[in-house]
C-alpha cells in the first residue's frame, strides 16, 4: 500500500493514541512503514514551553494542549486534502481532544493502545524521554477511553506488538463504520 489512495478510495489518518509509555510512537512508526503512509510524531509538534513544563514534572492543561492539537489537526487536514493517508502518534487522551483532531476531515480514526499501569510505569522508568514517570497518574486520570460511538479500535498490549500491528492494519484498511455519519453524530 502507499500513502496515495486509488481514486474513489478515501484517505485515512490513523491516530495511534494512549498515555505516555503505551508504545504509540513505536506502533505508529511501524504502521506507517508497513502501509507506506506518511508519519507524524505528535510530540515533535509540542512547543518548547510544553516540553519544558512536562520535563519539570508539571502536567499540561487544556490551554497548553489546544495549540498543539490544532497544529496536529492542520497537518492531518493537509494530508487528507491531498488524498494521502497517514499515521499520527498522539496521546489524544480526552474525547474533546479527539474531536479537535477529527476536525481535520473525514477519514480520521483512532487506534487506542491499552497497557496496564504497572507495565506503563516500568516502560517510563526505562526510557529517556521528556515525560517523567511522575506524570503517569496524571495522564491516566485525564484519559477518557474512546466510546463505542467513536471510530476507534482498542488494542491490548497483552497480544504483543506483531499481533497488535496486524489487527490495526486489518482495521485501518477496512471502510469505517462511521464514515457516512456527520462528525457531530459519531
Amino acid at each position: 500500500m502507499t500513502g496515495e489512495r486509488q481514486q474513489g478510495d478515501q484517505a485515512t489518518v490513523v491516530v495511534v493514541m494512549g498515555v505516555s509509555g503505551s508504545g504509540k510512537t513505536t506502533m505508529a512508526r511501524e504502521l506507517a512503514q508497513k502501509l507506506g503512509w506518511a508519519f507524524l510524531e505528535g510530540d515533535s509538534v509540542h512547543p518548547p514551553a510544553n516540553v519544558a513544563k512536562m520535563s519539570a514534572g508539571t502536567p499540561l492543561n487544556d490551554e497548553d494542549r489546544w495549540p498543539w492539537l490544532q497544529a496536529i489537526a492542520e497537518w492531518m487536514s493537509q494530508r487528507l486534502q491531498r488524498g494521502e493517508s497517514a499515521v499520527v502518534a498522539c496521546s489524544a487522551l480526552r474525547r474533546v481532544y479527539r474531536d479537535c483532531l477529527r476536525q481535520a476531515g473525514a477519514g480520521v480514526r483512532f487506534a487506542y493502545l491499552h497497557v496496564p499501569h504497572d507495565e506503563l510505569a516500568r516502560r517510563m522508568r526505562s526510557r529517556n524521554h521528556f515525560m517523567p514517570p511522575s506524570l503517569l497518574d496524571s495522564q491516566l486520570a485525564t484519559l477518557e477511553e474512546p466510546g463505542a460511538d467513536e471510530d476507534a479500535l482498542r488494542v491490548s498490549e497483552e497480544h504483543g506488538v506483531e499481533a497488535s500491528l496486524a489487527a490495526i492494519i486489518d482495521w485501518a484498511c477496512r471502510p469505517s463504520a462511521h464514515a457516512s455519519a456527520p462528525a457531530d453524530e459519531r
